[in-house]
Formats: structure tokens, C-alpha cells, sequence
């Protein structure tokens, strides 16, 4: 039990889950419109259109945008410029990224769109 606990898949889900938590009770401190958060929630996966261009390009494009340095840099952004706009995208997009660890999707490898770093879909 406790070597499953601890295996990296398992502990990249539970990843997932605290940052999708931390996001939304960081949205909802700042009074971010939940409304908006569910409108664009799956937004980030447009990304995927990359894929029309060929695996390479496609898990590059996705890669991109569900790596969690996008909406880390997109939050910093909007920290220092008070933007609170960018703040609430950045962390819709943090909570997106974190629900698809949790579900066991992952960073895409070249070699196809069902290759990932957490398993093969």
C-alpha cells in the first residue's frame, strides 16, 4: 500500500489535486467570477489543434501551454502589475493543468499524442 502511495504517478496526481485546490481557493480570495472559470477552464486544451501539424509541433504547442511555468509566469505577471485579469487567467490555467495531473494526463512526448510523461493513454 504504502509503495503505491508513493509511486511517481501517484504522487504527481496528488500534485495535481493540491495545486487544482490551491488555484481555486486562490481564485476565490481574489473574487475571481466563477463563471469565467468554467468558460474557459478547458481553453488550454485548444492547444491540442497543434497536433494538425504534426506530433512534433503538436506536443510542443501543447507542452507549452500545460507545463506549470505558463500560468506560474502569467500569475508573477499579474502580481507585479496588479492586473487582476491576468492573475485569475493564470490561475484558471494552473487549476486546469493540475486537474489533468490528477486525471493522468501529462506532458506529451513527440512520438504521439497518447505518449506522456505519466503513462501511455
Amino acid at each position: 500500500m504504502l509503495t503505491y502511495l508513493l509511486s511517481p504517478v501517484t504522487l504527481i496526481r496528488l500534485e495535481g489535486l493540491a495545486a487544482a485546490v490551491l488555484a481555486a481557493v486562490v481564485y476565490s480570495r481574489i473574487s475571481g467570477s466563477w463563471l469565467v472559470f468554467v468558460l474557459l477552464f478547458l481553453v488550454p486544451d485548444l492547444s491540442m489543434l497543434g497536433y494538425l501539424a504534426g506530433p512534433r509541433a503538436g506536443s510542443a504547442i501543447y507542452n507549452i501551454v500545460h507545463t506549470y511555468l505558463a500560468p506560474i509566469l502569467l500569475g508573477a505577471y499579474g502580481v507585479f502589475t496588479q492586473g487582476a485579469l491576468i492573475l485569475s487567467l493564470a490561475l484558471i490555467l494552473f487549476a486546469h493543468i493540475g486537474i489533468d495531473r490528477l486525471l493522468g494526463f501529462g506532458l506529451k512526448y513527440p512520438s504521439g499524442f497518447r505518449d506522456t510523461h505519466l503513462q501511455q493513454l
